[in-house]
């Protein structure tokens, strides 16, 4: 009876302990070929930002890494990837995607952050990050990667970040296993146990091997010919003020069907008629000056600090028009981004490009709160300069205060 068990279910555990052994071996799968690699790195794909195999190739390739949530999905002519394509200088890694905030950003980007050790980094960081309630659980849930988050519990975790991390992550709700136990641990100011180690260690194996295999075969987004048809918009060579005219332009005809300077694709599929009626003044209590975010945002800042990374980052304007239509306070705003200046310039990143005041400027905004035309040139003109030229190394002194509630709540900076 034992032979004949042994025929009926021998091979079957032997192919499962072979492929066991197989995922915890480590693979190796090969640099992807450059024009996939480029494909890939500008396609905003979900894959890119939850994996390291891309990203990681990507910055060994002097990709320069655009971190951001919803901004850079609007692929205008004078978009960042379409200027970088065209008039050459740096080629732009894209991460982010609609609800990614400072802690989808900084757990999903950990592997990367070592790699980008002593180099650049741009950073867009949106007012509207700041609200009350902080990174939606719906949205980190959509954009958690169990790989960048068990990579950070094995490095040596420990002081008043880690644990405030691992309270954030926990609140958001999703994780769960050995990770979970780990942020516990982490969050009670306690090292991991060895048996966790262990564990931890495996199944980080094991979501390499698949982020290598699976990122093979991932397909990537329309993007990148998007920004090939865009180039041949552009001239072959163009001043600053000749491609601010030409912005003007395409702007100006791209919006000429509604008062806000607005897309007009935007407008009639997100605005016209009824829609927009029922917006008017439905933004008067918006309140972005007391966030989670603030500390969320220094997790970050403590990232780059640690590595030594020189990071330019954009503040973009809100559409002047739009916000006066829905009651969106001007002081409000104006003390919001103060406090992110404050927090910044306070522990020695001096690279900030504010563009708050921006928003008034025609063919500025492609929809509400999102840069188009002249605004993509105006972007050009600080984050081209900063990437080719020599940047003083930084200084950072990073302070916890900046992780406490009193930080988040407090206004008047």
């Amino acid at each position: 009876m034992k032979r004949k068990l042994w025929l009926i279910f021998g091979p079957v555990v032997c192919a499962c302990v072979l492929v066991f052994g197989t995922l915890l071996m480590p693979l190796h799968f090969g640099k992807p070929a450059p024009k996939k690699l480029a494909a890939a790195a500008v396609s905003l794909n979900q894959d890119v930002l939850l994996g390291g195999t891309i990203k990681n190739h990507a910055v060994g390739a002097d990709y320069v890494p655009f971190i951001d949530s919803s901004e850079l999905s609007r692929m205008d002519p004078f978009h960042p990837s379409v200027l970088a394509a065209k008039y050459g200088g740096y080629k732009t890694l894209l991460l982010g995607g609609p609800g990614t905030q400072s802690l989808t950003q900084f757990v999903d980007n950990q592997s990367m952050f070592k790699r980008l050790r002593n180099r650049k980094i741009v950073f867009i960081i949106s007012p509207q990050w700041f609200t009350p309630g902080g990174q939606r659980r719906d949205a980190f849930a959509y954009y958690y990667s169990p790989m960048q988050l068990t990579s950070w519990l094995l490095g040596k975790r420990g002081g008043a970040a880690d644990r405030y991390a691992a309270r954030r992550i926990l609140q958001m709700g999703n994780t769960s296993g050995t990770v979970r136990q780990g942020l516990l641990s982490v969050a009670a100011g306690q090292k991991l146990p060895q048996w966790q180690r262990h564990l931890l260690k495996a199944h980080l194996q094991i979501l390499h091997n698949e982020d290598g295999l699976f990122s093979r075969f991932a397909s990537v987004s329309k993007n990148a010919t998007r920004i090939s048809k865009a180039e041949k918009k552009l001239p072959a060579s163009a001043t600053d003020a000749q491609l601010d005219k030409l912005a003007g332009k395409m702007g100006a005809h791209a919006s000429r069907g509604n008062d806000f300077g607005i897309s007009d694709k935007f407008f009639d599929s997100r605005l016209r008629g009824k829609k927009i009626v029922r917006l008017q003044g439905s933004q008067a209590s918006f309140d972005y000056r007391r966030s989670p975010e603030y500390s969320d945002f220094q997790l970050l800042l403590r990232n780059f600090a640690q590595n030594n990374i020189t990071v330019q980052f954009v503040i973009p304007p809100v559409n002047a028009k739009w916000a006066a239509y829905t009651g969106l306070r001007d002081d409000m705003l104006t003390q919001t981004v103060s406090k992110i200046k404050h927090q910044l310039s306070a522990q020695g990143f001096n690279h900030v490009l504010d563009m708050s005041r921006d928003g008034k400027k025609a063919s500025y905004m492609e929809d509400t709160i999102h840069l188009g035309w002249r605004g993509w040139v105006d972007v050009d003109k600080t984050v081209r300069p900063f990437i080719k030229q020599k940047q003083a190394t930084p200084h950072y002194h990073i302070s916890n205060y900046y992780l406490t509630r009193s930080w988040q709540q407090h206004v008047g900076e």
